[in-house]
């Protein structure tokens, strides 16, 4: 069986499923026309929802280094492997006084999988960290690159979420991080964490923080399934945020940089009465709405329709359409 991982336990097969520890080894895949169409390239599986099996060819990078490019007093690049886990990377950085993904500790998934998914937490985007993506076209088995401003980066997006990038994998990430430690502590949940700790602002101080923050708020995969935030927050008009305000003057909204308002998709599911209900074994979770858990035995199709229903509710309540940050197939 060819059993395809994802952090929902959902049971779920592909056609082939080939791992790869080097960019060779995909050439080489790619040269002997070993793979079926299409194809699928998955991390840990932390941001996936199978509603059935796979017909086609699903890839994983086993690609695993961590290297040092360049590196002065102020600061060090260092070359990552798609197949490295995030958090270890993060991990890494901290324990060589490497300032930069402190904030994005414990968010699960492979470094390839971040920088496609521009992940985010805390006040950091780890867009903001990145200098170039490395990948392969699944097409030919040639070798490309983009530098950071071809990535087209913006909130929970790149250009590899593009139905027309599915033919490349990302192979390495080079990032930049700082050796001068300038704690982001925009974010004030964190700020407190921090503070309550008592302990000097340091890299280990701040990722601990993030780590009690998210065990506190986000079930383990590994004890209840689940994909993180199922949704994102969603961005509205200035104007539709103030209509809305007039009706739900206490509703979470956030300024963003383009003049555009940020809602709290949580805020808006729990007004729905959704925050701990079930379907079944598909269930919202009890500590945090925008996270929906496979208690059991759930069928990814039971999970993507509580996701359906929650979807309808909030825009009939609210008016605004909820999108899945999970990717569905």
């Amino acid at each position: 069986m060819n059993q395809i991982p994802n952090t929902f336990g959902i049971q779920a097969s592909a056609s082939q499923l080939f791992s790869y520890s080097s960019v060779e080894e995909l050439q080489t895949l790619i040269r002997e026309q070993r793979l079926t169409l299409p194809i699928l390239h998955v991390g840990a599986g932390s941001n996936l929802l199978f509603t059935k099996d796979y017909e086609g060819t699903v890839l994983h990078s086993e690609i695993r280094y961590i290297r040092v490019m360049e590196e002065d007093v102020r600061q060090v690049i260092v070359a990552v492997g798609a197949g490295v886990c995030w958090d270890d990377f993060v991990a890494y950085g901290v324990e060589h006084g490497w300032q930069g993904a402190e904030n994005l500790s414990l968010i699960p998934g492979e470094v390839g999988s971040a920088a496609v998914q521009n992940i985010g937490a805390y006040g950091v985007e780890v867009a903001d960290l990145i200098l170039s993506v490395s990948g392969v076209d699944l097409r030919s088995g040639e070798l490309c690159q983009w530098q950071r401003e071809a990535c087209g980066y913006a909130y929970r997006y790149s250009i590899f979420k593009q139905p027309e990038m599915k033919h490349y994998a990302v192979t390495e990430v080079v990032f930049r991080l700082s050796k001068e430690v300038k704690p982001s502590l925009s974010y004030q949940g964190l700020a407190d964490a921090v503070a309550r700790s008592g302990a000097p602002c340091t890299l280990q101080t701040i990722r601990q923080a993030v780590i009690d923050l998210r065990q506190s708020k986000l079930p383990d995969p590994e004890l209840l399934g689940n994909a993180g935030s199922f949704f994102t927050n969603p961005v509205v008009s200035q104007q539709q945020a103030e209509a809305l305000r007039s009706s739900y003057p206490q509703m979470p909204a956030f300024p963003t940089a383009d003049g555009r308002v940020k809602l709290s998709g949580g805020w808006l599911i729990e007004q729905c009465g959704w925050k701990g209900r079930a379907l079944g074994d598909a269930a919202v979770y009890e500590k945090q709405a925008l996270v929906l858990v496979n208690k059991g035995r759930a069928t990814g199709e039971e999970i993507f329709r509580l996701s359906e229903e929650i979807i309808r509710s909030v825009k009939e309540k609210f008016g605004v359409t909820l999108s899945r940050e999970v990717n569905v197939f």
